[in-house]
């Protein structure tokens, strides 16, 4: 019988990021083979699917759990904290895959499963590639499935509760630059220059109006500037200046007016003061919109196996799980992972740990999610 709490801190121990995943999936891999599942490595670089086929393709479900850990450097005194440094599992992926295969070993014992269920282990979900490099690589087409579940370990939530939604529930994430040319002089001679700093904080002034005067109060928008960079000196003004940030909503429509309303504001103000800008505007990660059906089969689950909130709401952050979900129908739910200590710090905080004690609530949620409807 495996030790999954050790297995978890083993993991923990040895973190892996994006798509460098070798020796993690190696050993989630070895794990489900030995318990007898089809496993296919290598599907978008380091993913790894296992099958466990016990139905007909048609009634085929696949439930993801994301592997990859993120680059920052652990600050906790934890016997099992990371020996990578700079690599850190501070979002719970150590716990997740845990889980999964937990749930994955366990189902594999029950003779009197009668469905077939593929059990995705995803890369660098941190940066949102993992998914569309899975999918790229034919996992619908070579793993059919009707619908797709995930879940992530949620701090300062009760162990034992979930919370999910149907709709909106996770928000998109678009990130941009803003690159501003002026005319560079003298510190003590401004007047013969087109000073980019002065042009850049009034664009950071007027970003702020798109989500207070652009967007509706009914709809949840964010812009934020998070970095501000010049090549001036102590006594040089800048000729160039860069703005980078972050924006997040629900719905296509408000990062679209974002967007829109980004480039009007950068070109209007630069050229204003004589300047110039140029917008540079992408998106990293799709609002994550949950299934009606697959939401309520996935509330059940909850519902038989811990507490569900029925009153959490939408969160703020990204989730590389929407990918897959313009796909294929499907849902996405948040699990307690306690509300003391490491196991309460927010996400990516490096003090934060996964709760080994939420790994049984985990797979209780996972085989009766795969039970469901049969």
């Amino acid at each position: 019988m495996l030790d999954l709490k050790a297995f978890r801190r083993d993991l923990h121990a040895h973190p892996e990021t994006g798509f460098d995943l070798i020796r993690t999936s190696k050993a989630i891999g070895e794990e489900l083979e030995k318990a007898g599942l089809e496993v296919t490595y290598g599907v978008g670089k380091t993913g790894l699917v296992a099958t466990l086929r016990r139905g007909p393709e048609d009634t085929a479900i696949g439930f993801r759990a994301d592997m990859d850990a993120l680059p920052i450097t652990e600050a906790t005194n934890l016997p099992y904290r990371s020996g990578i440094e700079g690599k850190f599992h501070g979002c719970g992926h150590d716990g997740h895959s845990t889980m999964l295969l937990g749930a994955a070993l366990e189902l594999a014992q029950d003779p009197t499963l009668k469905r077939t269920i593929h059990f995705i282990f995803q890369p660098d979900e941190e940066n949102g590639n993992g998914a569309a490099a899975m999918i790229a690589d034919g996992l619908f087409d070579r793993f059919p499935m009707a619908e797709i579940y995930g879940l992530h370990n949620m701090p300062g939530m009760a162990l034992g509760h979930f919370a999910t939604q149907s709709g909106p529930f996770c928000a998109f994430e678009d990130n941009f630059e803003i690159r501003i040319q002026g005319q560079g002089g003298h510190a003590s001679m401004p007047e013969k220059g087109v000073d980019p700093i002065v042009v850049g904080a009034a664009i950071v002034q007027q970003l702020q109006t798109i989500v207070s005067r652009a967007i509706s109060a009914k709809d949840h928008g964010v812009v934020s500037v998070t970095e501000f960079i010049t090549d001036g000196a102590r006594n040089i003004l800048a000729s160039n200046v860069s703005l980078r940030g972050d924006c997040r909503g629900f719905h296509q429509d408000v990062s679209d007016l974002i967007e829109s309303r980004m480039r009007a504001i950068a070109t209007g103000v630069s050229a204003a003061y004589g300047a110039s800008a140029v917008v540079d505007y992408s998106t990293s990660f799709r609002p994550l919109v949950n299934d009606p059906h697959a939401t309520e089969t996935l509330s059940a689950a909850a519902r038989q196996t811990g507490k569900l909130n029925n009153a959490y709401g939408r969160v703020g952050f990204s989730e590389d799980f929407a990918e897959f979900l313009t796909h294929r129908p499907g849902a996405f739910v948040l699990m307690g992972n306690g509300t003391e200590g490491s196991n309460a710090m927010p996400l990516h905080n490096p003090s934060y740990d996964f709760n080994d004690v939420a790994i049984s609530h985990g797979i209780a949620f996972w085989c009766q999610l795969a039970r469901q409807g049969l």
